[in-house]
């Protein structure tokens, strides 16, 4: 997964690069991509409380 993760990094940094983005930019592209992961990991936290609750 860490591996994939890093690979969305590589790509929000190619696609600032190419769109000319400026440091603004690039800060918001990598902050939707943090939102992204944190949602993810958030999931994946909710769903072993509630396994492990026998929810």
């Amino acid at each position: 997964m860490g591996g994939l993760i890093l690979f969305m990094v590589f790509i929000v940094a190619d696609l600032a690069r190419r769109s000319h983005a400026g440091k603004f930019g690039t800060f918001i592209l990598y902050i939707a991509l943090a939102m992204g992961i944190l949602g993810f990991l958030i999931k994946v936290v909710i769903t072993y409380m509630m396994e492990s609750a026998g929810v």
